[in-house]
């Protein structure tokens, strides 16, 4: 495969909740602008990109709060051709990603007992490819977005 991106950010940003509005324009601006070059996504797929950053950059911020992590959450985006990556890395405990249940069907009484940790399943399903390496110094997600 012969991908190069052609924009890229790199953003910081403290562990408070304020900031996913912040994160979410930013990584979207980015995805369509396409760093001056038409963007690869589709406004539905900037969508997507959006809802799974800010569900990365959320766990993230809960994860330092947890520990009263004071460093900042990374966050990377680079655009590329046919697809955008992003990383999200944090400073906090870790945990294991195998460990995460899997959630009920959506159609089951019992889903409605799951207001929260729905964020790795969201980035399973909405990203098309999405990596979590964990451990006790912190956590990096990484986010792959094609076109449909």
């Amino acid at each position: 495969m012969n991908e190069v991106p052609v924009a890229g950010i790199e953003l910081t940003v403290p562990p408070h909740p304020e900031f996913l509005q912040l994160v979410r324009a930013v990584v979207g601006a980015a995805a369509v602008s396409g760093g001056g070059t038409e963007s690869p996504l589709e406004p539905g797929r900037v969508a997507d990109l959006r809802l799974v950053v800010s569900e990365a950059v959320t766990n993230a911020i809960e994860a330092q709060s947890a520990i009263g992590a004071p460093d900042r959450v990374l966050i990377r985006c680079r655009v590329g051709d046919d697809k955008v990556l992003v990383e999200v890395m944090d400073h906090g405990p870790g945990f294991d990603p195998d460990a995460v249940p899997d959630l009920p069907d959506v159609e089951t009484p019992e889903r409605l007992r799951h207001e929260s940790g729905l964020g790795v399943a969201l980035m399973h399903r909405l990203a098309d490819k999405a990596e979590v390496e964990s451990g006790p110094d912190g956590t990096t997600v990484r986010l792959t977005i094609r076109p449909s």
